[in-house]
């Protein structure tokens, strides 16, 4: 096999791999967020606020894994 060819198949598995993360990620987040909101729903507020922000994080991080597979991929 050529080093082209595994250059591509590993970023592709990288960015399947980033991608799947960021998803885990935000689902546990919004699964923990919900369950803060209807425990104290009079937190809801400050619960929500902090929960988007933390997804823009992780979703942040994500796409820098994807960029940084994609980079790769094109180097060779």
């Amino acid at each position: 096999m050529e080093p082209t060819g595994l250059a591509f198949l590993g970023a592709g598995i990288g960015a399947g791999i980033a991608i799947i993360g960021g998803g885990v990620g935000i689902g546990l987040l919004a699964n923990g967020a919900l369950q803060g909101i209807s425990r104290q729903p009079q937190a809801a507020a400050t619960i929500q606020t902090a929960m988007l922000i933390a997804a823009a994080l992780i979703e942040g991080i994500a796409f820098l894994a994807l960029v940084i597979c994609f980079l790769l991929a094109i180097k060779t």
